[in-house]
């Protein structure tokens, strides 16, 4: 099934002047993008928008897709489904279908094009091009239910029957996923941490280009609120649970914004000074942020977007002291760490903060590297030179 779009937007044309005035050759080069998959909207999501503002006329090829899950900007995209998007229950349990993700990848077609850019934290990077076509994989990370798949299980809570069959899947599944990164031509990193696992899982190098952050959506403002924020896909990995036990102890207001399947569990746990918003407009995330005392991040992630977006307002973030929160916050200037995955950590770490010794207008600034801008550039020369050294043999 094919979405096209009708009509760029103004960012879109923003995005084509940048890339114009860096690498002007690389529009008249035929682009394609993958990803993973279009079932939710999180930071990879983020990322492709981005990437496809850089290549706005590039079909998104992908194993699944599904509209109502995504923004409207999203939607009208070119967007190109493997046969398994046609499968049931596949859009809400997509793990259920790992098996068959390699096969759908490698039937897609890419002879027709000069560049394909796999945006992936599984499987898009095992796609099957040509020796005239160039594959950059911008590379969320090894995919953590194959090579850490022992924690993966535990944090989803697969029953026993799951927990006997899956460990002969994923043996199959990690021959795969190293023969699939052989075939990539040049591995970008969103963070340090993944490009030491790119090393250790498939013996490739990597330059690290952090994910972007659209820095110019948040402002600081005067006003500040009494409680604490996050905002996260309500999944095992993110660990909102520690979260939701601290606040609990410490009676502090937490705000919490965004769904997912724990979202029951978590409230369920959850003291009354914990409140849970659901999903909340974009044109309202800013308020929310700037209005906050801190902004907390428990779980450990390979970069983390969102961290970035509360200092892009001036906030504050109390992060767990692993993953990329250590590339992101800077202790002491724009956060604060704890240092062990446990409520109580946590708890003493919010206990320390006093908001009053952070400048906004510092954390802004920190943020401002990180921006929507710098990636553009920083992306667009390096497809350009790494194109410009393809066709040179």
């Amino acid at each position: 099934m094919r979405f096209s779009a009708t009509s760029a937007s103004g960012s879109d044309w923003q995005a084509r002047r940048i890339v114009e005035s860096i690498g002007g050759a690389l529009l008249a080069l035929r682009v394609a993008i993958v990803c993973s998959w279009l079932n939710q909207y999180g930071g990879a999501e983020r990322v492709l928008e981005v990437l496809h503002t850089m290549y706005p006329e590039a079909p998104v090829y992908t194993s699944i897709f599904w509209p109502e899950a995504l923004p409207p900007s999203c939607r009208g995209w070119d967007v190109r489904p493997s046969l398994l998007n046609h499968l049931p229950l596949i859009h809400r349990h997509h793990q259920w279908f790992l098996p068959f993700y390699p096969y759908a990848f490698e039937q897609f077609d890419f002879s027709d094009y000069d560049l394909v850019l796999s945006v992936t934290s599984g499987f898009a990077h095992g796609i099957i091009t040509g020796p005239k076509t160039l594959h950059i994989c911008y590379c969320l990370t090894p995919p953590r239910f194959l090579w850490d798949y022992h924690n993966y299980m535990e944090r989803e809570g697969f029953g026993r029957l799951v927990r006997l069959v899956i460990p002969l899947a994923v043996r199959h599944l990690q021959r795969w996923d190293r023969l699939a990164a052989g075939r990539v031509d040049e591995f970008v990193a969103i963070s340090r941490v993944v490009r030491r696992r790119i090393g250790q899982v498939y013996g490739r190098e990597a330059k690290v280009i952090y994910p972007p952050v659209e820095v110019e959506r948040f402002a600081l403002s005067q006003e500040r609120g009494d409680y604490f924020l996050i905002i996260s896909r309500l999944v095992p990995y993110k660990r909102i649970d520690l979260a939701v036990q601290a606040f609990g102890e410490l009676g502090l207001p937490l705000w919490i914004i965004g769904d997912g399947r724990d979202r029951r569990a978590l409230e369920s746990m959850a003291a009354p000074n914990v409140r849970f918003l659901g999903r909340v407009p974009d044109e309202e995330l800013g308020r929310y942020l700037s209005a906050c005392r801190a902004f907390i991040f428990p779980g450990q992630e390979d970069f983390g977007i969102a961290p970035l977006e509360a200092q892009a307002a001036g906030r504050p973030v109390i992060a767990y002291a692993a993953g990329g929160a250590l590339e992101t916050v800077i202790e002491g200037r724009t956060g604060l760490f704890f240092h062990e995955a446990t409520a109580e950590s946590l708890a003493e770490a919010v206990e320390h903060l006093d908001d009053s010794r952070f400048d906004p207008a510092v954390i802004r600034e920190h943020a401002r590297q990180f921006d929507c801008a710098a990636f553009r550039r920083r992306f667009a020369d390096f497809v350009r030179e790494q194109y410009d050294a393809f066709r040179a043999g």
